[in-house]
């Protein structure tokens, strides 16, 4: 089953595709890239590209679970609106397909992946390569934040339906 995470944003959308080995407890990137759209095009063009974009990512991987990065706080209100348009596109796209979706904040997700919910960008990149055994840092952030997301959900899967079991809320 693949897992994709999603790096919401309207000028750089990252992706990331993975599956993970349950019993050697590794991952392996199936996909990964950054969606953009051009910042001079008008926005209703600009959103329906990425919406386009991500449904065909969705369509040809099929995965078992779409994770997008949930939108907290941003300092700069235009910045916050753009991520906030992306991450619906997202959810959207996901809910047409019949995708189950979880959402995490950036701190959860670096918490789970460097043990540190404050890392840095670097950090996060560093750790997604550890993880993956790359020589490389995969990058742009946006490739990392997307991976981390997913290996994230990926680890955490099993704890969600167990508190969901128990009649517990889990944010999805």
């Amino acid at each position: 089953m693949f897992t994709l995470g999603i790096d919401p944003g309207l000028s750089r959308c990252g992706y990331g595709v993975i599956t993970r080995d349950k019993k050697e407890k590794t991952f392996e990137v199936v996909s990964a890239g950054v969606l953009t759209t051009p910042k001079d095009a008008p926005l209703p063009e600009r959103l329906f590209d990425l919406s386009q974009t991500l449904k065909k990512i969705m369509t040809d991987f099929s995965p078992g679970v779409v994770v997008v990065e949930r939108v907290l706080f941003q300092v700069n209100a235009k910045t916050a609106m753009s991520v906030g348009q992306a991450s619906g596109l997202a959810l959207v796209a996901a809910a047409e397909l019949g995708i189950e979706v979880y959402q995490y904040s950036s701190n959860e997700v670096k918490q789970a992946i460097v043990g540190y919910g404050g890392a840095t960008k670097v950090q996060m990149q560093k750790m997604v390569a550890k993880l993956l055994g790359l020589e490389e840092l995969p990058g742009p952030f946006d490739v990392a934040d997307a991976i981390g997301l997913a290996m994230c959900h990926a680890t955490s899967a099993n704890l969600c339906l167990l508190v969901g079991e128990m009649g517990k809320s889990v944010t999805r």
